[in-house]
């Protein structure tokens, strides 16, 4: 079990069953069922299925479209939850964090209509396709284009490192359109069907073991209807940003739960493991850092409930900066659990029995994705501090 999270005095009793609940999920599947799934290229249908009939995929879409009603703060628990049983499902990072709420916000009736049940019970999954070749980070240097032709949209450009694109129904493409007035370029939403012509994938070969594929896409003219684009035309990163702050508090979710399931790994085999008169777990040396990265991983946790409560408040802003930091915070604090974890447990923590060491490689992706440690600190910066921008 993972030590529980103190959050007693700060979560409602609402959190608190829900988080329960959602454990308790999680420890009917497990880490050996997402290993099996990912060694047999397979996906985890069968818990994504579970928690979809449970209600949890949707807890934060609206109630009027199936969902739960509630916001970023309830999914991160079930995210977290499922992370620390050691099953974390990363597509809920994408499909109903990302992609739900940017259409809950900013869709039309139809859309919402259309997508929405199907996001919240998981019968329908969506990916979302931002990052680019030669763009990175950097927003805004999106190549992918998008230009009218008559009622329709065409789009033409790359993505690379999207995940799950072969199970999605469709993918958010992130591309740029023209404004009429200045002649500059503005982020624009296009829903694009997996099956749109022109729309093809090729699968990246990854180091990381995971259920979850990343993919390079090509969009070659791909012809979208009106009706593909999600939001004003003109609202540019309003819409992109509405996304991409509960992406970042739903990432920092995924590596505290990744943190505390090393953590716990390592707790129990240091309370049991004796070389000489009393359990490792006596000596300081190693119980020392298990206790920092336990005290690490609940710091982070403060810092994810602070951005998704303002997030659910609609403060945009304050949000941005606390996610930011709660994504940093977080995926400092994973790999530094996983790698103490590891150590603790000595050649122990690289053997498959054990499962630890797929999570060296895994627990790296809190720090890369969706937005590097170095960005974060440079919006740090100059945002909250003012400091002049290097770039």
């Amino acid at each position: 079990m993972s030590p529980t999270p103190g959050t007693n005095n700060l979560e409602t009793e609402e959190h608190k069953a829900l988080r329960a609940a959602v454990a308790a999920l999680g420890q009917k599947y497990g880490r050996e069922y997402l290993a099996r799934v990912a060694r047999e290229g397979g996906h985890p249908d069968e818990l994504w299925a579970d928690a979809g009939k449970l209600g949890y995929l949707g807890v934060n879409l609206p109630e009027e479209y199936g969902g739960g009603g509630g916001g970023i703060a309830e999914l991160s628990i079930v995210l977290e939850e499922l992370g620390a049983a050691g099953c974390p499902l990363l597509m809920m990072v994408v499909s109903p964090a990302i992609c739900g709420t940017v259409i809950s916000r900013f869709g039309t009736e139809a859309q919402k209509r259309d997508w929405l049940p199907g996001l919240a019970d998981g019968s329908r999954t969506m990916a979302f396709g931002i990052t680019e070749p030669d763009a990175g980070s950097n927003s805004h240097r999106i190549t992918t284009t998008a230009r009218r032709d008559g009622d329709d949209w065409i789009l033409t450009g790359r993505k690379v490192f999207i995940s799950g694109v072969d199970i999605a129904d469709a993918t958010l493409i992130v591309g740029r359109t023209e404004d009429s007035r200045t002649g500059s370029l503005k982020p624009c939403l296009f829903m694009v069907p997996r099956d749109a012509a022109g729309f093809s994938r090729t699968p990246i070969d990854m180091e990381l073991q995971a259920a979850e594929k990343q993919f390079e896409l090509v969009l070659d003219e791909v012809r979208l209807p009106s009706s593909a684009l999600v939001g004003d035309e003109d609202a540019g990163l309003l819409q992109l940003f509405a996304g991409l702050n509960p992406e970042r508090i739903m990432t920092a979710a995924f590596a505290i739960g990744m943190g505390r399931y090393a953590l716990a790994k390592a707790v129990d085999y240091a309370r049991t493991r004796q070389v000489w008169k009393t359990p490792i777990g006596a000596h300081q040396a190693v119980a020392h850092p298990l206790a920092q990265s336990h005290i690490e991983l609940e710091l982070a946790r403060l810092m994810m409930q602070k951005a998704a409560h303002l997030y659910d408040a609609g403060d945009d802003m304050g949000a941005g900066e606390a996610a930011n930091m709660a994504k940093y915070a977080a995926g400092e604090a994973c790999v530094r659990a996983v790698d103490q974890s590891v150590h603790t447990l000595g050649g122990n923590g690289l053997t498959r029995e054990y499962g630890l060491a797929a999570l060296i490689v895994a627990s790296r992706v809190a720090r890369i994705a969706p937005v590097s440690r170095e960005m974060i600190l440079n919006f740090v910066s100059h945002q909250t501090l003012g400091l002049p921008k290097s770039y």
